[in-house]
């Protein structure tokens, strides 16, 4: 998927290669203390979020500097385990599903993600990975719509998140016209789309009674 010299910033080897790309995560990190002192998560299934939310922007950040092939496994799999755990606590809190079924949500997502993946080769720079994810956030919306429960943040996520992901795409494709690319921005609308996904299930928690 990402290879290390794969951004339109990244001329040359170097710690500081992709400064915009590098300090760009900086957006996950103060996603992730506005998540932590303004909301207070509790309990810890939730608390979780914001710290989930920290490593995938230091993930981010170690790839976009170091950028081997370990880093590059941070940065995807930090995502990932996000991805998943907003599932997990999504179908604990929102459908009021005890938590042994909760689990459950993580062996689904990696079917849809499988089954999502040769539709996804078909995007370009690597970006057809996001689409799974995409889609799972489309469902835990519509299902909190239809249930009658807070869905506007998740919403407004999925909206977001198709303008970061297009960014993302037209990383290479704009280089000649936007010499720093477009990856950077990237990492400031995805930072918004996993707070906004975060901060719903924090300030709603519908079952408010389960833990």
């Amino acid at each position: 998927m990402d290879d290390v010299d794969a951004y339109c910033e990244r001329l040359a080897p170097g710690l500081w290669a992709e400064p915009l790309n590098a300090v760009s995560n900086a957006a996950f990190l103060i996603a992730a203390a506005l998540l932590w002192w303004r909301y207070r998560p509790q309990p810890k299934s939730l608390r979780a979020l914001p710290v989930l939310l920290a490593l995938v922007g230091l993930g981010s950040l170690s790839f976009h500097t170091l950028a081997d092939t370990l880093t590059s496994t941070f940065d995807v799999g930090f995502i990932a385990v996000y991805v998943i755990w907003c599932l997990i606590v999504f179908t604990h809190y929102y459908l009021d599903v005890r938590w042994a079924l909760a689990w459950l949500a993580a062996p689904a997502f990696v079917v849809l993600t499988v089954a999502t993946a040769p539709l996804g080769g078909l995007v370009p720079g690597g970006s057809g990975i996001y689409l799974a994810p995409f889609l799972a956030l489309l469902v835990i919306a519509a299902l909190a719509w239809a249930r009658g429960l807070p869905w506007h943040d998740l919403a407004r996520a999925a909206g977001v998140f198709v303008v970061s992901v297009t960014l993302r795409t037209l990383d290479q494709p704009l280089c000649g016209v936007w010499p720093s690319g477009t990856h950077y921005f990237w990492h400031l609308l995805n930072a918004v789309v996993l707070f906004l996904v975060a901060r719903e299930l924090i300030r709603s928690r519908p079952a408010a009674v389960r833990t």
